[in-house]
């Protein structure tokens, strides 16, 4: 196979404590789909699940019959466990009461 007929990519997982990440040479043309089960990673952590699953290229969301360039980063995402507005939210109103104060009192 020369070089044009095959692409080096990489698959990644972000864990709470660690990043997976899987080096890949695959024949040009191959999917998203394609990729994650030839990295092994959905095989090994039952949590991916290639029907509900959101996958990305690069922080982009892709889909699952994406075609894939040299180079490229799959990535795999993990479902929030938090509403990010309301995490924003509470952290405001937190906030709004630390300012109130202004820290230790001195008396």
């Amino acid at each position: 196979m020369s070089t044009s007929d095959t692409i080096r990519v990489e698959v990644i997982y972000a864990l709470p404590a660690r990043q997976e990440v899987t080096p890949l040479v695959l024949p040009a043309g191959t999917t998203l789909q394609q990729a994650l089960e030839a990295s092994g990673l959905p095989a090994k952590y039952p949590e991916i699940d290639l029907a509900k699953g959101k996958f990305g290229i690069y922080s982009k969301l892709a889909r699952l019959d994406a075609v894939l360039r040299d180079l490229d980063r799959v990535e795999i995402y993990r479902p929030l466990i938090a509403d990010p507005k309301e995490v924003r939210k509470q952290r405001a109103a937190e906030g709004k009461v630390m300012k109130k104060g202004g820290g230790p009192s001195e008396e």
